[in-house]
């Protein structure tokens, strides 16, 4: 696990690395014009750590149920380039793949975002989703590449994903895409309100029971930089297409988690 890590973490190294402006890259470039050369205040990095009672994606836990712990880093400029690095355990593969030891998601991703006025934004970016570890033979690898649009208007934020290949160790799925609607509110006290509705939705010939709606309710309050949580997820997800030992991994969930951006 751990050096699978480190590799994905080299290569999200040399993606930065690639979307560093030149004069930071090479001391002795010549100098450019003073209106496009980017500055070191053009750039802005930030950290995150959180430790959730159980990690659930797209309304399905992750974890088996059992606590995670996540972490990432983003660097962005001042053009709207962004590029980041997540990663949290998981146990789910193991739990539905004997012999399968992939125990940690690492997600790449890099985008471009535009203000279009004061009240909406557009996102759009390519993320990889990783499960270093090793699989039995003749499984499909849970690896998944996802390119996604977003738009962000105030409190609500509508994104869509689509899926170019296999979706989450599905095979032929080519094409399956996720559409995530989600609202924050703040309500009183410090209290902001998270509301969110999802689809996910499967391609292809082995699919039938794959696809789901999933929701979310939350809470959630921010100490002095440490933000607490608590969320109540679900879906309708089938006990046919996410039941694993014994509990289907689309059931109702509570979430609790400490968090702080960096």
């Amino acid at each position: 696990m751990t050096s699978g890590f480190f590799r994905l973490s080299g290569i999200a190294a040399a993606l930065l690395l690639h979307l560093l402006p030149a004069s930071a890259q090479q001391s002795d470039a010549p100098a450019a014009d003073a209106a496009t050369v980017s500055t070191p205040s053009d750039w802005s990095s930030s950290a995150n750590l959180g430790l959730y009672s159980q990690y659930v994606f797209r309304g399905l836990t992750q974890t088996n149920e059992k606590p995670a712990l996540q972490g990432g880093f983003d660097l962005a400029h001042a053009s709207g380039l962004y590029a980041g690095l997540w990663a949290s355990n998981i146990s789910w593969i193991s739990d539905a793949t004997p012999g399968a030891s992939a125990s940690l998601e690492a997600d790449i991703y890099g985008g471009y975002k535009y203000t279009v006025s004061d009240w909406l934004g557009t996102d759009i970016g390519l993320l990889h989703y990783a499960y270093p570890g090793s699989y039995p033979a003749g499984s499909t690898k849970a690896d998944t590449n996802e390119l996604y649009f977003g738009l962000d208007a105030k409190w609500i934020t509508l994104r869509y994903s689509y899926a170019l290949g296999n979706t989450f160790g599905s095979p032929d799925t080519r094409g399956s895409s996720y559409i995530d609607l989600s609202a924050s509110q703040p309500l009183l006290a410090g209290i902001t309100g998270v509301v969110h509705l999802g689809r996910q939705r499967y391609t292809g010939p082995n699919a039938s029971n794959l696809s789901y709606t999933d929701w979310k309710l939350g809470l959630t309050r921010d100490f002095s930089g440490y933000v607490l949580a608590a969320y109540y997820t679900g879906s309708n997800a089938s006990d046919a297409g996410y039941t694993v030992k014994g509990i289907n991994l689309g059931r109702d969930h509570l979430v609790l988690s400490v968090s702080r951006t960096f």
